[in-house]
Order: structure tokens, then C-alpha cells, then sequence
């Protein structure tokens, strides 16, 4: 078995946000399959990089090889998660923004990303779509070459799929408080919840303004803010706010991650809302795999891989970004049909049985049971695209149009 060393761009704690989960659930997967496994935050480059050196595979996510380079001249197999497209949520974290600072940020993020692609050498994201999107990446640095195609042509073994998962275990209360007591919502009413936080690629404002609209129905936002206190308040977050009529409650602070059953408990639906935006279909809305784990019918926007799943097996209902009577109708037909929600919930269950963290994480485990280099590093490093010689056909083309327009 190999020494594991997984590195979580965000604390992993009581109070985390998807990535941090992430990272936590793979270590301990990871864990459970017989590996020595170490979960750490990369928050120092110097240490990371020398405890990546004492370890065989080192598994990073995010911006943590753009704060810790050291790490991919460690001599560990380097798996980068690319579940969370971090560059495209840039373009609507830091709308309104001047556009040198934009550009500035965009660029830092390109070249994080470049820099993943080129070290990596087994890849993970979250869906098939977004395979699509990084074989794009990889293609365009050098790394869909002859070397990892002749390993395998289906370039599995250079990037798969791992899912955001579910717990084996069903849901139970901690013994904490949930939002019928947080908020003290009468028992008879019903409860939609937005699990997760609340980020400026999301739309709150559209849930919001149809539940205002429901008779008996509260939306309770779980996460009003992020566990990093470093982190600015979401643009979206303020907006949902002004338009919050009385059934509408936002939790202050976040729920610590093994109490969130008690909320999920406490609802009788799951929302989700985004923006028609690029970010949104390549996203993988991880805080909709707790309500399918609860067993709760989902209302969502359209657009994402997990929002396809959705209609296609009728877990709830799937709306137009910005559609606030789309919504409207949605969240009234819901809450005044318990045995739909029954019904929607119980496909849910079925659904979360099949995306358990064992059977998600399955292709991760594998490569960390035997540890490789990708054969084109292991060779000398990505093909480089071909560059033109100094008398090429397209430089003397190029040269002798240049001429005819003097």
C-alpha cells in the first residue's frame, strides 16, 4: 500500500466548504482501502512541498500547487483534482471589478491550471462533461501525446472521473438543533432548504422571491457567509437578503459538517439556483448530493450535469436560470403535494446509493494501489507543439505577403 498525502486548498475542520469535504472524504476512503494516508492544508509551501517528498502520491486540488511548486519536483506521483473549475468561477466572482485587476486575477488562474496540467500525472474531475472540458486542457499542453495514448487510448489512466459521494450510512441526528427550532417554524409548514454556501455564480435572489410568493413554505439558507472569515461577502448573498420576506431565514455562520443531517432532516425539499452562466455547465453542485443522501426532492436551475440527473429521473423539478415563476410554481407544487415529494425523495435515495464515496473515489484508490508516472513525464515531459523553422514555408508565406502590401 503507498503513502498518501492529500493537501486541501481550504481548512479541513468542523465547518468546511466542498472542497475541503472533498479532500477529507478521498483521505479517508483512501484510509479504509489500507493506505497511509496524511490530510493536511496546504497553507505553507516549505512544509508541503518536504512533506510531499516523504510520501508516494500526493493528491492536490485547487490553487495548492500554485502556493506550493515545490511540490511537483518532489518525486511523489502527483493526482490533481479538478472537480472545482475555480478559473470560470473567477469571471463572476469578480464581476464589477476593474478590468486590469479581472485580467490580472484571470491570468493567475490560467496559469495555475497550466501548471496542474503539465505536472499532473493522473487526473481526477467530477463528470463526464467535465472530462470533455480538461481533455480539452490536456490536449492543448501536450499530454494526449502517443505515449499516454499507446498506454491507454481511452485516457482513462490519465484522467477519470471521481464524483462528489455520499456516506454508506443513511442520515441521522447529531442531537443538535436543526431550522424548524433554530428558526422556530411551526411543524405543519413546509421547509426548502439551500444547503451549502451562498457564492456570486449562484441565484439566490430567484428562490427567494418565489418563496416569498408560497403560502406555508419557509426557505432556510444554511450558510449565510463561508468558514474562511477571509473570504468577502457574496455580492448574491446581500441581493437574496434585500428581497427575504418573513418565511425566509438565513443561518448565521456555517453548519459543522457532521451536523448538517440535522437540517437536511428537518426539510422537506432541497434548492439549488445558478446563473446562466459558463460556470454553470461545468459545475458540480456538490450540497445537492446531501439532499439526495437525506432522500429529499431537489428544485434546481438547468444547466449542470447533477441538474440533468434531476429531470431525467424526476427527483423534483428542473427551472430556467432566472425563471422566478418558473420557481414560483414549482416550490407551490411541491409544498402542497407531500406524496410527490415522497415519491421524488425516494428516487433520490436510490440515486445517492449509487454515488457512495467507496464506489465514487474507486478510480483514485486504484491509482494509489499502484502508483505510476505518466508515461510521457516518465519519457521527458509533454510534446511540445511544433514550432516553425527560420526558412519554413508558412514564415517565407507570411513574409512574402508582408512584401506585396509595401
Amino acid at each position: 500500500m503507498s503513502r498518501v498525502l492529500v493537501l486541501s486548498g481550504e481548512p479541513v475542520g468542523k465547518e468546511m466548504a466542498g472542497p475541503a469535504i472533498r479532500a477529507r472524504e478521498l483521505a479517508r476512503v483512501l484510509r479504509a482501502a489500507g493506505h497511509e494516508v496524511t490530510l493536511e492544508t496546504a497553507d505553507d509551501r516549505r512544509a508541503a512541498a518536504a512533506l510531499a517528498a516523504r510520501h508516494d502520491v500526493v493528491v492536490v486540488q485547487g490553487w495548492v500547487l500554485e502556493r506550493a511548486p515545490g511540490i511537483a519536483a518532489a518525486g511523489a506521483r502527483l493526482v490533481v483534482d479538478l472537480y472545482d473549475p475555480f478559473a470560470l468561477e473567477l469571471l463572476m466572482l469578480l464581476e464589477g471589478r476593474p478590468l486590469p485587476e479581472r485580467t490580472r486575477a484571470q491570468a493567475n488562474a490560467l496559469r495555475a491550471l497550466a501548471d496542474q496540467v503539465r505536472a499532473g500525472d493522473f487526473f481526477l474531475c467530477a463528470s463526464e462533461r467535465q472530462r470533455d472540458l480538461w481533455l480539452g486542457w490536456l490536449e492543448a499542453h501536450g499530454r494526449v501525446n502517443p505515449l499516454t495514448h499507446a498506454a491507454d487510448p481511452s485516457l482513462r489512466a490519465l484522467i477519470d472521473v471521481v464524483p462528489f459521494g455520499v456516506p454508506d450510512e443513511p442520515p441521522r441526528r447529531s442531537g443538535g438543533e436543526g431550522p424548524r427550532a433554530h428558526f422556530g417554524i411551526p411543524d405543519g409548514d413546509v421547509v426548502a432548504l439551500w444547503g451549502g454556501g451562498v457564492y456570486d455564480w449562484l441565484d439566490p435572489v430567484a428562490v427567494v422571491r418565489a418563496a416569498n410568493r408560497v403560502d406555508g413554505l419557509h426557505l432556510v439558507f444554511m450558510a449565510a457567509g463561508h468558514p474562511d472569515p477571509e473570504q468577502p461577502v457574496a455580492r448574491a448573498l446581500e441581493a437574496a437578503r434585500a428581497q427575504a420576506g418573513e418565511r425566509v431565514h438565513f443561518h448565521e455562520g456555517w453548519v459543522p459538517y457532521e451536523q448538517r443531517a440535522d437540517w437536511l432532516l428537518d426539510a422537506d425539499l432541497g434548492v439549488s439556483a445558478h446563473l446562466d452562466h459558463v460556470e454553470a455547465r461545468f459545475a458540480f453542485r456538490t450540497r445537492i448530493l446531501d439532499y439526495l443522501w437525506a432522500g429529499l426532492p431537489v428544485a434546481c436551475t438547468n444547466g449542470d450535469a447533477l441538474a440533468e440527473e434531476v429531470a431525467r429521473l424526476d427527483l423534483g423539478a428542473t427551472l430556467d436560470a432566472g425563471d422566478v415563476e418558473g420557481w414560483t410554481a414549482a416550490l407551490r407544487g411541491l409544498a402542497a403535494d407531500p406524496e410527490r415529494r415522497a415519491a421524488c425523495g425516494q428516487r433520490a435515495g436510490q440515486l445517492a446509493h449509487t454515488l457512495r464515496w467507496e464506489r465514487a473515489a474507486a478510480p483514485l484508490v486504484a491509482f494509489c494501489a499502484a502508483p505510476r508516472s505518466a508515461p510521457d513525464l516518465a519519457a521527458g515531459g509533454p510534446v511540445a507543439a511544433a514550432q516553425d523553422g527560420p526558412f519554413s514555408r508558412r514564415r517565407l508565406g507570411a513574409l512574402a505577403r508582408r512584401l506585396r502590401l509595401r
